[in-house]
């Protein structure tokens, strides 16, 4: 009879984990399925498994050791009627190393509830001072009367009568046995029989919950805002979801945005340009007298600082841009006709002296 040791490539002295890497290591060399049709591979993996089950287990390693093959008689060693009993045997090796095999089943892992979105529309008023307001936001919540379990209070689980508890249910497949998750508890090894009145069994129901919310002075079209935790339950005591607010800005019908600025068009005639005057500009807040110099040209531009938007991080505040327009007028009555044309005269005189 072969050693065990022998057949296993390894010292009289190794370690468990060094006798279980040489096993694997043998046993993908011999594996039935990277020698279909091969005895010789078949009996030598055979083998393998036999010498694994004693070398792997202290006491019937003792007894081999000081006595050999006799020291394990009467011992359940070998004899495995087909593969799906080395599986059966060493299922956590071959689901370590081969990627298969009856796992044991474990206890849901935490998840985190998911994000909801929320979009709030402002005015640049809003903006200019934020506002503190309520949102209605619908999600879904920890059941209240099962606290999340999904049972009638006082009941328990029944153990899945398919996969008994294991999560997992296997299927042959020629020499080898696959294990997939159980389909009839999909993989939580327990069913509910008696499920909460008030969830039906989903551990969540629908609320609507007022979530109040404060947005800061100078938030810009685009910025979101993030409410931790008021987001949907999470699964298996995992942590809620959070709430993320999408800001988007309503367009003014006097101001345009630019960053922490504002623009604002004026127009003036060509005479209160020519001569300079003083006019009346809106804000935000009130309105404001601007000071227009005289030669203004189209298009000039002026600004009154700290009339624009409040910079989200820190205290400064934008400025309020005027550009100038020149409005041309109609409708003239014969009296302006005449002072333009003896202007347009005087206009031409001006020119010639100075050529």
């Amino acid at each position: 009879m072969e050693d065990y040791y022998e057949t296993l490539g390894i010292s009289r002295n190794a370690t468990p984990e060094e006798i279980k890497t040489a096993y694997r290591r043998l046993a993908l060399k011999y594996h039935p399925d990277k020698n279909p049709g091969d005895k010789a591979a078949e009996e030598k993996f055979k083998l393998l498994s036999e010498a694994y089950q004693v070398l792997a287990d202290t006491e019937k390693r003792q007894l081999y050791d000081l006595y050999g093959h006799a020291g394990l008689a009467g011992m359940d060693v070998g004899g495995f009627g087909g593969f799906e009993d080395i599986f059966s045997s060493f299922g956590e090796v071959f689901e370590d190393f081969f990627g298969f095999g009856p796992r044991r089943r474990s206890r849901p892992r935490p998840q985190p509830g998911a994000d909801l979105r929320h979009r709030v529309t402002l005015t640049l008023e809003q903006v200019l001072h934020g506002i503190d307001t309520a949102l209605e936001v619908e999600r879904r919540a920890p059941c209240r009367v099962c606290r999340g379990t999904g049972l009638e209070p006082g009941t328990r689980p029944q153990t899945c009568s398919r996969c008994h508890g294991r999560g997992q249910v296997g299927q042959a497949r020629g020499l080898l046995k696959i294990f997939t998750t159980c389909p009839e508890c999909r993989g939580a090894g327990s069913l509910i029989t008696t499920p909460c009145p008030e969830c039906k069994g989903a551990g969540a129901i629908r609320e609507k919950k007022q979530v109040q919310l404060r947005i800061p002075p100078g938030v810009d079209h685009g910025t979101r805002l993030r409410l931790r935790g008021e987001g949907e339950a999470g699964a298996a005591g995992g942590p809620p979801g959070d709430l993320y607010i999408e800001v988007q800005v309503a367009p003014h019908e006097l101001f345009t945005r630019e960053g922490k600025n504002l623009q604002y068009r004026t127009q003036l005639s060509f005479v209160e340009a020519a001569l300079g005057s003083e006019v009346e500009i809106p804000t935000l807040n009130s309105r404001t007298r601007l000071t227009i110099p005289s030669g203004t040209q189209p298009g000039a531009t002026f600004r009154i600082p700290g009339e624009g938007i409040p910079s989200l991080r820190g205290n400064s505040r934008g400025d309020l841009v005027v550009e100038v327009e020149l409005k041309t007028p109609t409708n003239l009555t014969r009296r302006q006709e005449e002072l333009l044309k003896e202007f347009l005269k005087l206009s031409a005189k001006e020119t010639r002296k100075a050529e």
